[in-house]
């Protein structure tokens, strides 16, 4: 067992269960995180044909509430939140009024308070939790509607995989059968109050559940006996990453930055601009979309390696002994038995089946085969 951990490192209500697993820890965006408990693959594998259980209690939930939740939310975010019905989750972004990314969200619509006061979460990623907050709080004013930072409040824990329904079916009598991707609603699992939510981040079917940290510990060993016999077992962030990439989902700071607007993303369909009233970044976006459609600019692409030498984040993209992009993330794909990565390149070499691409890794140009996205797919 290894840790980078400082005092200043925040330790989720997990931490000693983590480290009585053996886990290997890390420090990601200030918190002290399980990278790994054994091989990195067997944990991407157990997801992709059984069931992983994983910690997120890092995310950052921020609570907005009041009569005018929806309108501050409209405002402060490019989707349109007001649409979002109730039990419904959405992906969104917030971003600069230059255009540029803070974060990718998702925003649940949670239950009516009261008949005129509606209640929504916001969950940011870990990294841009604070920014996120401070944004909203100062996006606010002249709402009437009050933003709550409530990362506190929560410790997050995601049962992934195709065996996931069955594991939480076995420890709840909430509807899941009724519960869509991108919902949420409130239950009692294994006798813990959580939010059971349905937007996971691996590419595969399951659930995220939202409880108090007290609660934490018990729900874990609940879901780890429930699933034992399927072979759920315990996943860290490492196989998280490669699993979120094969399934061609992005990453804060890799696919999606500051310097980065939504178009620029290839994710312009979240930006709602026939949504009513002005909002953070309207006027930028919107030149951004004419962009766009009249001169595309990098597109994002799925990169599949010929050989077996693995890109990583930064790496040149070269055809013809040009410079045509940048690689954003990159790994062993444990699904296809191949390196793949992510990477932004001209639009004259983004077509699917485009080949005579390389990547520069530390001076050899190293063949890839330009693939759309995602590159793994399950079977519903």
């Amino acid at each position: 067992m290894s840790s980078t951990a400082t005092p200043e490192t925040r330790r989720t209500a997990l931490d000693a269960l983590h480290r009585s697993l053996g886990a290997t820890m890390t420090d990601f965006a200030g918190w002290d995180m399980p990278l790994r408990y054994g091989s990195e693959r067997d944990e991407h594998l157990a997801v992709r044909t059984k069931a992983g259980l994983f910690d997120l209690s890092h995310m950052g939930e921020i609570t907005v509430t009041g009569p005018q939740a929806a309108q501050l939310l409209n405002y402060a975010l490019v989707g349109n939140i007001a649409s979002v019905g109730l039990g419904r989750a959405r992906y969104t972004m917030i971003c600069r009024a230059d255009g540029g990314i803070l974060d990718d969200l998702i925003v649940y619509r949670l239950a009516e308070t009261e008949a005129a006061s509606s209640t929504y979460m916001v969950v940011a990623n870990a990294s841009n939790a604070q920014v996120v907050l401070d944004a909203l709080v100062e996006r606010a004013v002249g709402f009437d509607a009050l933003v709550r930072d409530d990362r506190d409040a929560y410790a997050l824990l995601a049962v992934q995989g195709p065996e996931s329904p069955g594991i939480l079916k076995s420890l709840t009598d909430a509807d899941l059968d009724g519960l869509k991707y991108y919902a949420g609603l409130p239950g009692t699992v294994a006798g813990v109050p959580a939010l059971i939510a349905r937007t996971g981040y691996t590419g595969e079917d399951g659930f995220e559940l939202f409880v108090s940290p007290g609660d934490a510990e018990k729900l874990w060993l609940a879901l780890t006996e429930a699933g034992a016999s399927v072979g759920l077992i315990p996943c860290g962030l490492s196989c998280r990453d490669t699993l979120r990439l094969e399934a061609g989902m992005p990453l804060y700071g890799h696919e999606l930055s500051t310097s980065l607007t939504p178009f620029d993303a290839g994710l312009g369909r979240v930006v709602k601009f026939e949504k009513e009233g002005d909002f953070v970044g309207r006027g930028a976006l919107e030149a951004a979309a004419e962009r766009a459609a009249s001169q595309p600019p990098r597109v994002l692409v799925g990169l599949v390696a010929e050989g077996r030498r693995v890109p990583r984040a930064g790496y040149p993209v070269v055809a013809d002994g040009q410079v045509i992009g940048e690689v954003t993330s990159g790994a062993p794909s444990p699904t296809l038995g191949k390196p793949i990565a992510m990477a932004y390149v001209d639009a004259a070499h983004s077509a699917p089946g485009t080949t005579g691409v390389g990547v520069d890794i530390r001076g050899s140009h190293e063949p890839y085969e330009v693939v759309a996205l995602p590159f793994y797919k399950r079977e519903k």
